[in-house]
């Protein structure tokens, strides 16, 4: 196994940089800020016949300095964080082939044998990013499908490309809007990775040194400290997680609650389709990081 964080992405460690940025770090679609504060991780896992597992997440938040000499001094440190950003996504795009929306918030994407995918929530408004990713994808000679569904809270379209279909799909969550883009590739998924005909499964793993409680359908699951936080990194670790740490429900929206020790509870809606499988894993700051797996 060979496991990589930042420091080989970003030659830099684990980056966490709050800083005066004009524009956020990926300035198309966001929304402009005082500062930024980004966290990036990535893995690298290496496995039979030359496979290779990798994952990636990352997570800007917005503070208010409170003085002119603190936006001053957090000059320099804007900078660095800017260039963190667009080498993150150069690099997510480089191995997944799939563009992120610009001015996300939060981004998680997935390059294994079964399955190629990003997940990421940004504050623009859907019709913005549905013309994004027209666009985007279109110039790179991918071709809509018939039966395109676009509304003005969700949509959900089916991209033709060489390597097989991509599914787009879009939705509207009080103030955000969620893409997630995936295409499965040809490797089959193991047993405990793979779901239960005609239903989801979410596994759920823990990233912070707190111990953590991820309650969905009314399902409480505890969580020690770093318990499942390599769950997303390869099948391998998909499928030595715990039953405890692993649902399978039939397809729809559920509220996902997520409350690490020492912080406060935070709710959000989550959409799950029939035949895929989740990785909803406590992040830092008490932040939930959705990743498709299969």
């Amino acid at each position: 196994m060979n496991r990589r964080t930042l420091a080989a992405l970003l030659a830099a460690g684990l980056v966490a940089a709050t800083a005066v940025l004009a524009r956020p770090v990926a300035a198309g679609l966001g929304r402009e800020s005082a500062t930024d504060a980004i966290q990036f991780g990535w893995s690298r896992t290496s496995g039979a016949n030359d496979n290779v597992d990798q994952t990636w997440w990352a997570v800007r938040s917005h503070d208010t300095l409170h003085n002119f000499v603190e936006r001053l001094l957090s000059i320099p440190v804007g900078m660095m964080a800017r260039g963190a950003g667009a080498r993150f996504e150069a690099k997510l795009s480089e191995h997944t082939g799939l563009p992120l929306p610009e001015g996300w918030a939060l981004a998680t994407a997935k390059d294994s044998p079964q399955i190629r995918s990003i997940y990421a929530e940004t504050p623009r408004d859907l019709g913005s990013v549905l013309g994004f990713y027209r666009d985007a994808l279109g110039k790179r000679g991918w071709t809509e499908k018939d039966g395109a569904v676009a509304e003005p809270d969700r949509a959900e379209i089916t991209f033709l490309t060489r390597e097989g279909p991509l599914l787009l799909r879009l939705s509207r969550q009080d103030d955000r809007t969620i893409a997630e883009l995936s295409g499965r590739k040809l490797a089959s998924a193991t047993v405990g990775l793979l779901p239960k005909p005609g239903q989801v499964r979410l596994m759920l793993g823990n990233k912070t040194d707190e111990a953590a409680v991820i309650t969905v359908a009314d399902q409480a699951v505890n969580l020690a400290a770093h318990a499942g936080e390599e769950l997303a990194n390869s099948d391998g670790a998909a499928g030595e997680l715990p039953d405890s740490q692993k649902l399978d429900l039939p397809p729809g929206r559920y509220k996902v609650t997520l409350k690490v020790d020492g912080g406060a509870a935070a709710s959000r809606e989550f959409e799950v389709a029939a035949n895929e499988t989740w990785g909803l894993l406590a992040g830092a700051d008490g932040v939930l990081l959705p990743m498709r797996l299969y």
